[in-house]
């Protein structure tokens, strides 16, 4: 089996659905910049690209059409650079990626993309017209079930505190702030966003360029998030303050084949090891790294241990720490808090401060976490991610060299 290694990963940045930066720009416009900087980044032309698969949540509307195909054409990849849209929730764009490795490994293809997309500003998560099955929903209401829900469920079951969550999502924001502060986000390309104004009796289209992730809050205390009420019950522990953020953004992978890292003579990132997706209770979908994760590392023949640096995806603080419990990581708080200088755990922030752009999350954490493997020389990387429905996903990348 060939090797599928990973020469440029790059994202937008994550803006607030609604009031941040990318709420007026169609999201076409967001992955044609995500596949426009990752070419420009390995300094490749787009004639190689033979495929373009893009992870979407809500693949309907100004993202539907076949989103891989329509977006690779206006960003001017030529006729033959095929395209599709993949749909796992929250894990899609990492799903995205790991599609295109196993062609890769497989010998079925040599030089592809896998991305993702979301703008949860245009397309209203739950889609535009939801439409369950009636008959099904009474048999077995919790696929449908609201994700805040299953978050409070979690938080419930294994007695993950409101303190503990709350704390979490401090760390998260403070985490964030300093990489924003400091450049850390190298992965960031600069993206044209629009917005419409009125001037006189007409709307006029004005663009500016986004660079930072607009949802970061660098005066966050732990006093303040305790001041907010519960979203999902009355008597609950889950607050916006320790969720995820709703966020736009898109972002891309470029994977070649060893043959093809040579022919292009590009130096690659890391290589993808493995990709897991295991199935949990769908009314406690969170909880899908904990099982996810170990899949992946036995695939792998790794251990907890070996790994370097990890991206949980923070839909939900109480899911993110019952995972890193399981994993025997949230007890030894030098690993993730933020003033910390060996963490190794979402180390500039998670999707609490940065936004979880459903679709987009899995390649934008790839990005990410390629970023952070070059800049502390971590051998093994994880990202991992709850997913909608009940299951979790979870990849293994190993750095080059």
């Amino acid at each position: 089996m060939k090797e599928a290694y990973i020469v440029s990963s790059v994202r937008t940045p994550g803006c607030r659905r609604g009031k941040g930066a990318f709420g007026q720009t169609r999201p076409e416009e967001l992955l044609v910049q995500a596949l426009n900087g990752v070419m420009e980044r390995a300094g490749v032309g787009k004639e190689a690209v033979e495929d373009v698969m893009t992870g979407c949540a809500f693949p309907e509307a100004e993202q539907g059409l076949n989103i891989g195909r329509v977006a690779a054409q206006m960003a001017k990849f030529p006729d033959s650079a095929c395209g599709a849209t993949v749909n796992r929730f929250c894990s899609a764009g990492l799903e995205a990626i790991s599609l295109q490795a196993m062609r890769i490994k497989a010998g079925w293809c040599e030089v592809a993309i896998g991305s993702g997309l979301e703008s949860m500003s245009i397309v209203p998560m739950g889609g535009n017209m939801p439409r369950p099955h009636p008959e099904w929903a009474k048999e077995c209401p919790d696929v449908y079930m609201s994700m805040g829900v299953t978050a409070e469920n979690v938080a419930t079951r294994y007695k993950v505190t409101r303190e503990m969550q709350d704390e979490f999502a401090y760390h998260s924001h403070m985490k964030a702030a300093n990489a924003t502060k400091n450049g850390l986000f190298k992965e960031i390309v600069p993206t044209q966003a629009a917005r419409y104004v009125e001037k006189g009796s007409t709307w006029v289209k004005e663009t500016f360029t986004q660079t930072f992730d607009d949802g970061v809050r660098d005066t966050t205390t732990i006093e303040g998030l305790a001041k907010l009420r519960p979203v999902f019950s009355a008597t609950g522990s889950v607050t916006a303050g320790n969720s995820s953020q709703t966020t736009d953004g898109a972002a891309a992978t470029l994977l070649m084949s060893g043959d093809a890292v040579k022919k292009y003579g590009v130096k690659p990132i890391a290589k993808v090891i493995a990709y897991a997706v295991a199935g949990c209770r769908a009314d406690e979908m969170g909880v899908g790294p904990a099982y996810a994760v170990p899949k992946a590392l036995a695939m792998a023949g790794l251990k907890v241990e070996d790994i370097g640096l990890w991206e949980l995806n923070e839909a939900f603080a109480s899911q993110c720490i019952y995972a890193m419990q399981q994993l025997g990581l949230y007890d030894k708080k030098e690993l993730w808090v933020s003033d910390s200088d060996k963490r190794i755990i979402n180390i500039n922030g998670g999707a609490i401060a940065l936004g979880h752009p459903l679709g987009c999350t899995g390649a934008k954490l790839c990005a990410q976490l390629m970023t952070g493997m070059q800049e502390k020389g971590a051998k093994y990387g994880v990202e991992s991610m709850c997913i909608g429905g009940g299951m979790g996903a979870a990849a293994i990348f190993e750095l080059c060299e």
